[in-house]
């Protein structure tokens, strides 16, 4: 259920789940942040899910398990941060709740015009991810993180865009080549490079 593609420097990690709305398992988040955490080695990362949604989060019956407030969240946004190279999430549709975490995580968003964006925590009865709330802020503001975690909205891929949640609004059918072709001058570079840039811009 999750797909690992490795061509060169490039990796692309697939949410491979449609039937369930790419909702996560504990089996599957502990296999995104071991990738996440070997991909160290890439210098591209790109994240990705099959169908419409890119995920809808925690499984529903994992989330009562427990695993809403598993540590494994931030193992994995954790290790997409860490990443020297660069990291794209390739949002192919919907993003909810603590599936968001790892897009958070990335150096970019590019999603579907027709994806949506929400993080339902308090009407579940759960506190967002720690990391989640602080680097949507850094994103999109104070405000509009509230009200995203704290109102519950569901953003609109255009508002989403407006917002600096998201980079850029892409065709479905044309969303991994944008991908790739953003990933092209960082694959092509020297491999420190990358990360040197990162730190500038941090």
């Amino acid at each position: 259920m999750i797909e690992l593609d490795k061509d060169g420097g490039l990796w692309t990690v697939t949410i491979n789940r449609p039937d369930k709305a790419n909702s996560l398992t504990a089996a599957m988040l502990e296999e995104l942040a071991d990738i996440a955490e070997a991909a160290r080695e890439a210098q591209v990362l790109i994240l990705t899910g099959r169908g419409k949604v890119f995920s809808a989060g925690a499984d529903l019956e994992a989330a009562r398990a427990g695993l809403a407030t598993s540590p494994l969240w931030e193992r994995l946004s954790g290790a997409v941060a860490a990443l020297p190279g660069l990291s794209i999430a390739a949002l192919n549709g919907t993003l909810a709740g603590g599936a968001m975490g790892m897009a958070l995580a990335c150096d970019l968003r590019i999603a579907v015009p027709d994806a949506k964006f929400f993080y339902p925590v308090m009407k579940l009865g759960f506190l967002p991810q720690p990391s989640d709330p602080k680097r949507m802020v850094a994103l999109v503001g104070p405000a509009r993180a509230k009200l995203i975690l704290m109102g519950g909205q569901k953003i609109t891929a255009e508002e989403a865009l407006s917002y600096g949640l998201i980079d850029r609004v892409v065709d479905s059918v044309a969303l991994l080549d944008v991908a790739r072709a953003i990933a092209a001058d960082t694959l092509a570079a020297k491999p420190d490079f990358a990360g040197t840039i990162k730190a500038m811009c941090h």
